[in-house]
């Protein structure tokens, strides 16, 4: 239990001294928020821009005109390449006599089902043959200028 102080009304009251601050805005709580422990006459010192750097020294090595032609070169080459690759490749697997020997010689009036592209048909009607093929003669017999087709159309189409 503490002892309870009685002051006397002779003896002088020492009292600290209290230091008012504003509030805060109209409306927001609380004061101004935490306080700078620093003065508020020095400033932060920053030492460069934060972003390391290396020290060594570079210099830019310019791209010669020989080294262009070199480029351009081997582009063009590689180039060719991809066009022989594209142009022969189709002989390497059989070539378009085996291609067109696989085409069918029968043909027969055939029904667009519906929701079906003229792709669709051709790879239904003949399913061993190529169908860029089918789809190409198709279009021929059947005088279409375009792939678009009609459900319930009917069409000559080769069969096999």
């Amino acid at each position: 239990m503490m002892p309870i102080q009685t002051i006397s009304p002779s003896a002088p009251i020492r009292c600290r001294p209290v230091q008012v601050r504003p509030a805060g805005r109209p409306g927001r709580p609380g004061a101004r928020g935490p306080q700078p422990s620093r003065p508020v006459a020095a400033r932060p010192r920053y030492r460069g821009t934060g972003v390391l750097m290396s020290t060594a020294p570079h210099r830019p090595r310019p791209i010669t005109p020989a080294t262009t032609v070199a480029l351009a070169l081997l582009a063009a080459l590689i180039t060719v390449w991809l066009g022989l690759v594209a142009h022969f490749g189709g002989m390497l697997r059989g070539g378009p006599d085996q291609a067109a020997a696989q085409m069918p010689d029968r043909l027969a009036v055939v029904r667009v089902e519906p929701g079906e592209t003229l792709q669709h048909l051709a790879a239904r009607v003949a399913p061993d043959a190529p169908t860029g093929q089918v789809t190409a003669r198709i279009r021929e017999l059947n005088d279409l200028d375009s792939a678009t087709v009609a459900a319930g159309q009917t069409l000559i189409a080769p069969v096999g």
